[in-house]
């Protein structure tokens, strides 16, 4: 008798499994396209960028505690009117070129590429490398990216001067699409 109502309950189990069975199916399989390439900072960063301002920064100054130790170069020298390309194709950086009357305080043409095409897990800032030829073998500056663009189409440049490796003076480049 024992053995009866175990088939019974197996049964039941067993029927009431293959009730369910066609009502339950698989998920649909997800197609999430084709293959594109990553979106890298070059997307971000390359374009024609207009000055919005620029402050020249004592690093001397700053470093001792003295004050002023910045000062605001936006309406001087003909700085209004500053622009810098920075072409790509097809997400590669290409050439630079700098239009504008301001003071050369890098060169106004050459080729660029960044340190990185991706951003660095730990916030390091990437790098703009100014070269004087296609190669890009010999660097003639290098921009510090301080603010990077998104939901807002703005960017941060900074250049620095050294001298025996310690810093004396910044620019800080705010650029607008």
């Amino acid at each position: 008798m024992e053995c009866m109502i175990k088939n019974e309950y197996f049964l039941g189990y067993l029927l009431l499994l293959f009730m369910i069975l066609p009502f339950s199916g698989c998920e649909p399989v997800t197609d999430d396209g084709s293959y594109v390439d990553p979106i890298t900072l070059y997307e971000k960063i390359g374009g024609n960028w207009k000055l919005a301002d620029i402050r020249q920064v004592d690093e001397t100054a700053k470093a001792a505690g003295i004050s002023p130790n910045e000062i605001d170069l936006y309406a001087q020298f003909s700085f209004g009117n500053l622009s810098i390309e920075l072409k790509t194709e097809n997400n590669r950086p290409v050439s630079y070129q700098v239009t504008g009357g301001a003071p050369e305080l890098f060169p106004n043409t050459g080729f660029w590429q960044l340190d990185t095409e991706f951003p660095f897990a730990n916030g390091t800032a990437p790098k703009i490398l100014l070269y004087s030829d296609a190669a890009k073998t010999v660097k003639t500056g290098e921009l510090s990216v301080t603010s990077m663009p998104g939901a807002k189409t703005e960017m941060e440049l900074k250049l620095t001067r050294t001298t025996k490796g310690v810093p004396f003076v910044s620019y800080m480049y705010s650029l607008k699409k």
